[in-house]
């Protein structure tokens, strides 16, 4: 502190000196042509200044490093150091992640796995803790995470806060454990996808401040006016930023952030991060001024990171040039006062995990009866789904024609259960797709056009101990998942390889774009509308499973 106070008040020179910038001020949502003098890793003031070191940025725009304000690092496929390499490429400096995908297939060693990747990344990786593992008491998990397990991660370095409360029926019926989670930190995260009306008002009144699974213009203005803070959400297939534009304003702003969700790691290379919320937000007609803070200082604000989020006096010097103030794309990333780049390929930690996923038999998965079916109908650009119903008869109940395809899970942690159901939308005309990630508890999820492919990509998957596999013409093509069955070990490089070598073939049997993104959300019983899970058909209104087939006196 002695040292940034006498480099602030020009007693002595600054570490470095950056000239000539084009500086934006979130604070007042302005920009300026100035300098700012860096000491000890932190801006020591703005203005004039003599530097042991200078750089020239020649006018150049300067915004602070971008905060994703919810991410589930899992879901990009890659380890958090390959994470960290490939968004801090993107001006990335902070995220907040919840890590509730590897804990509900690790327990507290998944967490622990999360937090001891830190020290390996200048990336600021900052944890809320998973706050609903199982995601609900019909879903299965490695362990039952309590309030008292959860409870020896708080005070840790880079936990700060309790991650998204899945459990809303919980919370509305003052469920004595999702109280006691409520209570391990003022910092509470939400999820509450189509909650209106009183119930809303209960959700919020019990101390929860934030939503990122807001899709609709009327719900989001719900949540703002109640007090909340709302994370406007652009996944892989979670394509939410458009339709929720139009809250934002001057008077909103500070209320507002951007997030990503789940974005697997071939868009975060191809099309990019935050800056990416941040292109899109101004090409829909967003004052630019207002995506900047978006992305910097209202996140930081709204979990409490007095430290970053705008360049001014005794905050971090994080911070990212950019090409031009409408386009945003970054040329060069800064971290406490130091450039990033080349950092080297890191192998991972080992990640013990365990994974029971046995092959079906053609029997176990095979559909008896016929009438009016439930189906799960995907919805293009949300995780939300729809319960469909269509006529189905025949043998194989596999129809491409209509778009009604099986979709199978098997359970990673008990080998006995297997549900069959039928899907709408993912468009396939023939093969089939599997995959290990299928949120939240990560069964082994599959799709296709005949049981003998399905149970193919099945195979592939569990041999592997997970993986993402597309079957073509009786070849698999797979990206293993040696990572808990989430995450690739391999670099990220590899990683988009791969992925892109899966989009080649999933594009040749007709899927719809990113289907394993939309394969993977088709067993999160927490947003409704129709899921599938070991146990059949889940209904996400009545919370409960229910048969394949619509009874005759059924509604």
């Amino acid at each position: 502190m002695r040292t940034i106070i006498d480099v602030a008040r020009g007693v002595r020179p600054a570490d470095l000196v950056v000239t000539n910038a084009h500086i934006f001020n979130p604070f007042i949502r302005e920009w300026e042509e100035n300098s700012l003098a860096i000491q000890d890793g932190r801006v020591a003031g703005i203005g004039k200044y003599q530097g042991v070191h200078e750089l020239d940025f020649h006018g150049m725009a300067v915004i602070p490093g971008l905060i994703d304000a919810h991410v589930h690092i899992e879901s990009s496929l890659l380890t958090p150091v390959e994470y960290a390499r490939v968004v801090l490429m993107h001006g990335t400096t902070t995220v907040i992640a919840d890590p509730h995908e590897i804990a509900n297939v690790c327990g507290m060693a998944g967490i622990e796995y999360m937090l001891s990747t830190r020290k390996d990344s200048p990336l600021d990786l900052l944890f809320t803790l998973p706050s609903c593992v199982p995601a609900t008491p019909l879903d299965e998990s490695f362990e039952i995470l309590k309030a008292e397990d959860l409870a020896e991660f708080i005070g840790r370095e880079g936990v700060i806060g309790l991650g998204e409360m899945m459990n809303v029926p919980g919370t509305l019926n003052q469920d004595p454990e999702v109280i006691r989670k409520l209570a391990l930190s003022v910092i509470r995260e939400g999820h509450a996808p189509f909650l209106t009306g009183p119930d809303l008002q209960a959700y919020i009144a019990a101390g929860i401040q934030s939503d990122h699974e807001t899709i609709s213009l009327e719900e989001g203005l719900e949540k703002i006016r109640a007090g909340m803070y709302l994370y406007i959400r652009e996944g892989s297939t979670e394509k939410n930023l458009k339709p929720l534009l139009p809250i934002v304003s001057a008077n909103t702003a500070d209320r507002c952030s951007f997030c990503t969700d789940d974005r697997h790691a071939d868009m975060l290379v191809e099309t990019g991060h935050i800056d990416d919320c941040i292109r899109k937000a101004i090409a829909s007609g967003l004052e630019p001024e207002l995506a900047y803070r978006m992305a910097t200082l209202s996140p930081a604000e709204r979990f409490g990171l007095h430290d970053r989020g705008a360049l001014t006096p005794g905050r971090l010097a994080d911070f990212c040039v950019i090409d031009d103030v409408n386009s945003c794309n970054v040329i060069r990333t800064f971290k406490q006062g130091k450039e990033i780049r080349d950092l080297p390929y890191l192998p991972p930690p080992a990640c013990e995990y365990l994974f029971r996923s046995r092959v079906p038999t053609v029997e176990e998965i095979r559909i008896r009866g016929e009438g009016i079916a439930r189906v799960i109908g995907i919805i293009p650009g949300q995780i939300a789904t729809e319960s469909l119903t269509y006529e189905i008869s025949g043998e194989s109940f596999i129809d491409p024609g209509r778009d009604i395809l099986k979709v199978v899970a098997a359970s990673r942690y008990d080998n006995s259960r297997v549900g069959t159901g039928l899907v709408h939308g993912l468009k396939l005309t023939e093969g089939a797709i599997a995959g290990s990630v299928a949120h939240d508890s990560h069964h082994v999820i599959a799709a296709g056009t005949s049981d003998e492919e399905i149970l193919q990509a099945c195979r592939e998957v569990i041999r592997h101990r997970g993986g993402m596999v597309c079957v073509h013409d009786g070849v698999s093509t797979t990206l293993p998942l040696s990572g808990a069955g989430l995450m690739s070990e391999d670099p990220y490089s590899r990683v988009f390889e791969q992925l892109t070598q899966l989009n080649t073939m999933t594009d040749m049997i007709g899927a719809i774009t990113n289907p394993f993104m939309y394969l993977s959300f088709l067993s999160l019983t927490v947003i409704p509308a129709l899921r599938i899970t070991p146990g059949g058909v889940f209904d996400c209104k009545t919370f409960a499973h229910v048969p394949l087939f619509i009874d005759d006196g059924e509604t």
